[in-house]
């Protein structure tokens, strides 16, 4: 938010934030705030966007979730006046699926670590034997769009006190999932697909994107993540593989990439249609990517005149900020948080 206030051309700009959680942090930051209905279909949250964006005449639209709902719907918001920074329709549906993402990417020549898909407890078995086999650590996360939620190392090690010296991991057994997926299956309960893959070490490559409607990538600023540090790299690789997956799925405006090095090769982990929650270190880059996606959208030019900046060095640091005051239901949900705390 504040690379849109404080951008390159001056422009005054009133940012309306909106969540289905009234305590988001997120809704502080904007200079209006809205609550969003939560338990929707999709045909529902489109209504409701369109309507917020007409009652409130919000110029431009930039969804980070429930994409979609939205994709595809650009002549209904011309309409009552709000330009949609989306990408088409079926890349939406085709990034939102792990499993159709390394399809789609493998054959299109993009590299792609070996994966299996998993839709019971047997089949997640005979994954976990059959990639074993390589000899790597695995790891499991689910096929749909749900963030770092559901992502487990595989781990059958019996815990020691070394490892409980050192900060947690994610782990689960393979005998820990396998009976939460026969149990999930006996109780009717949904049990979502599962990729099984090798757990790559080493810094997560996580790649933001800025690409003209068509897929033409016009900037690609690759992040080292490791810890608590961020490094803005210099990596041809890693970049060409963002820009032909941009290109494949005919990505627009902001987007993100995320890679990992396997036997010295990056790889894809997976590509999402949406800016990423840490585009703004790009700023570090000299660059301003969210102002030069809004330019583009509204003027059909981004208004960058020179390459990035790489190479800096960054360290995310804990930051604390004023916020409106809570209301008694928010508060009583704090509280409660607090009582579940140790000490």
């Amino acid at each position: 938010m504040r690379l849109l206030r404080e951008n390159p051309d001056g422009v005054d700009v009133t940012i309306y934030a909106s969540n289905v959680d009234p305590s988001a942090v997120a809704l502080s930051a904007g200079d209006v705030s809205a609550i969003e209905p939560r338990y929707v279909s999709n045909e529902e949250y489109a209504q409701f966007a369109l309507e917020f964006c007409r009652t409130h005449r919000i110029d431009v639209l930039i969804p980070p979730r429930r994409l979609d709902a939205l994709a595809g719907r650009g002549a209904d918001f011309a309409a009552v006046g709000t330009s949609l920074m989306c990408s088409p329709l079926a890349a939406v549906k085709a990034l939102t699926d792990k499993v159709r993402t390394y399809e789609i990417a493998g054959a299109a020549g993009v590299p792609v670590p070996p994966w299996r898909e998993a839709r019971d407890a047997d089949e997640f078995c005979a994954a976990v034997d059959e990639l074993a086999m390589g000899g790597e650590t695995l790891c499991i996360k689910p096929s749909g769009e749900f963030s770092a939620f559901g992502f487990r190392i595989l781990d059958d090690r019996p815990l020691t006190m070394a490892s409980l010296r050192v900060a947690p991991r994610p782990v689960a057994s393979v005998a820990a999932v396998a009976g939460a997926m026969r149990r999930a299956a006996a109780a009717g309960e949904c049990v979502p697909p599962l990729l099984v893959m090798p757990f790559l070490e080493g810094p997560e490559i996580s790649i933001d994107c800025l690409s003209a409607p068509g897929g033409e990538l016009l900037m690609g600023i690759p992040r080292a993540k490791q810890g608590r540090f961020r490094v803005l790299l210099d990596d041809p690789a890693a970049v060409d593989i963002a820009r032909r997956l941009v290109w494949h799925f005919e990505l627009a405006y902001l987007t993100n990439v995320q890679l990992r090095y396997r036997g010295g090769e990056p790889v894809l982990l997976e590509a999402n249609p949406r800016p990423s929650a840490g585009l703004f270190h790009t700023s570090f880059a000299d660059v301003n990517l969210p102002w030069a996606a809004v330019r583009l959208l509204l003027q059909g030019d981004s208004g960058l005149r020179h390459p990035p900046r790489l190479g800096a060095c960054l360290a995310v640091a804990e930051a604390v900020m004023e916020v409106a005051p809570l209301l008694d239901g928010q508060l009583e949900g704090v509280r409660r948080s607090a009582d579940l705390v140790p000490g």
